[in-house]
Formats: C-alpha cells, sequence, structure tokens
C-alpha cells in the first residue's frame, strides 16, 4: 500500500492551504493522505525543522505501519545545497549530498527505516513539467529565513547560468558523500587505535592527518558534550595544534603529554550560581 503525507512545520502562512491542496488530490487519487504539523524550537531553523519533520515521520511510518519513505528531494536541491555550503565554506562533511537511498535519520538501530529519493535524478524544471501535464500548479516556497533566502538566490543564479549544469553539480555532491564515507571509515580506525577513554576524560594522541582528525575531535566532544558545529571544531583543531586548548559544547580540550602529542578533553565544570 502507498500513503503520502504533508508536513506542515507553520512557518509559512501558505503551507496550510498547500498541505490541504495535497490532501484533496490524494484523495482525488485514491491516496491515503495525512497532515503532519510540527513545532520547530527555536536555534537553528533548518536543523530544528529537519529533526521535527523526520521526527513526525518516524512516528506517523510506525502508526501506519509503513515499511519505507520516499522524499520528494531532486536534482536542483543537491546542486543548491552543495553551492550554499561552499560559500559558506563549509568543510567536507558540510558538503556532502544525499543519497537515493539511507535511513530516516530520526530511526536508528534495530528501529531504522528505510528511506529512498526516487526523484533525486530529476531536475525541478522536468518535475514542474509532469505537474503541469496532470493539470495541477506547483507550489511555491516564498520562505523568508536566511536559508531559504540564501536557497532562492542560487535557484535564480542557477537558472540564469546556462553553463552551469545542476545535475552534475549534484554529482559531484555524491562524489563528495563517497569521500566523506571514506574519512569516516579513517576515522573509526583513528579512533580505535589512538583514543583513550577514561572515566572522567577522553585522550587522544591524533596520527592521521588532519581531515580525520577534525572528526575524531569533533566525536569525542559529542561523546562528553554537545554536538559540535563544524567550523568550531576546525578552530578548536588550529589552536591545540598551535599548542593551545579550548572550550566548545561543554568541552574543555586542553594539551596533555606535550611530548606524545596528547590531547585531553574533559566535560566542563557545572556553573555555580549565583546567588
Amino acid at each position: 500500500m502507498i500513503e503520502a503525507t504533508t508536513v506542515d512545520h507553520g512557518l509559512r502562512s501558505e503551507a496550510a492551504d498547500e498541505a490541504e491542496m495535497v490532501a484533496q488530490i490524494c484523495e482525488q487519487l485514491g491516496v491515503p493522505h495525512q497532515i503532519l504539523r510540527v513545532d520547530v524550537a527555536a536555534g537553528n531553523m533548518q536543523s530544528m525543522a529537519r529533526d521535527a519533520r523526520y521526527g513526525a515521520l518516524t512516528n506517523w511510518m510506525k502508526q501506519r505501519e509503513l515499511g519505507i519513505l520516499a522524499t520528494a528531494h531532486h536534482a536542483d536541491d543537491q546542486a543548491e545545497t552543495l553551492l550554499m555550503r561552499l560559500n559558506r565554506a563549509s568543510g567536507l562533511s558540510g558538503l556532502v549530498g544525499v543519497r537515493k537511498q539511507g535511513t530516516v535519520p530520526s530511526s536508528s538501530g534495530d528501529q531504522s527505516l528505510p528511506l529512498i529519493r526516487p526523484m533525486l535524478g530529476w531536475r525541478k524544471a522536468e518535475l514542474i513539467a509532469l505537474v503541469a501535464d496532470a493539470g495541477l500548479t506547483p507550489a511555491q516556497d516564498p520562505s523568508n529565513n536566511d536559508d531559504a533566502f540564501d536557497r532562492v538566490r542560487i535557484r535564480k543564479a542557477l537558472a540564469q547560468a546556462d553553463w552551469l549544469d545542476s545535475e552534475a553539480i549534484a554529482q559531484s555532491a555524491a562524489h563528495l558523500t563517497d569521500a566523506d564515507e571514506a574519512l569516516e571509515w579513517a576515522a573509526n580506525r583513528e579512533w580505535d587505535e589512538c583514543v583513550h577513554i577514561g572515566s572522567d576524560q577522553i585522550s587522544y594522541i591524533p596520527a592521521a592527518p588532519r581531515a580525520v582528525r577534525l572528526k575524531v575531535l569533533a566525536r569525542a566532544i559529542g561523546q562528553l558534550g554537545s554536538e559540535p558545529r563544524g567550523g568550531g571544531v576546525a578552530k578548536l583543531l588550529d589552536a591545540l595544534e598551535a599548542g593551545q586548548g579550548g572550550n566548545i559544547g561543554g568541552v574543555m580540550v586542553a594539551i596533555g603529554d606535550a611530548d606524545a602529542g596528547e590531547w585531553v578533553l574533559r566535560p566542563e565544570p557545572p556553573r555555580q550560581q549565583q546567588s
């Protein structure tokens, strides 16, 4: 059985009407449809919306006993995201693209749910043409948050630059994903061989190149504190390689045995409340 859902993040006034439009189309096609309305927490809007969306989709799949999730990501989405992150000087982990197959981000372990993106090889213009042939008008996203604004500007630039090939850019994003997976493999080996986990600290004597060190350092910080942003980890790595320490994500990082090249990570002590 095939079922459909539309997630309304409550971030745009038009979203509710668009969700109802999809519900009506599904009703005409005889496809069961459900509108999922979510609340997006404060903070990084794009990240929080993504977490809320996939959390709702995971619950919906389990309630409906559905075996696989298909999303509508297309080639232009890949290209736009890659160019946005290149413009922000993102590291490799930030530049990776999405794959045609994977698992729903909010599911894990034995509860992992399959995820496919069947339209990843399609250009947006091709999908718009399909919708038009069906006698429908596609909804547009006029979101005014910073991420959406950047995406709209890049989308316009792609449309105006006929020498840029969105599909080729999307393929490059997939190649970067392959490279990141190779680094992840190397980082797992570095972790096993060079990281010692104590009762109240993590000790790391790096032996691998910088890109692998970044991944291992980020993983150690995430285990002791909160997940760090890539740019912050890179700055901390620069400081450590210069013989200095720093704080990030609720974690203190310092030089241990300098002769061995050791870095020591400990959770920050709780702050004393002023009376």
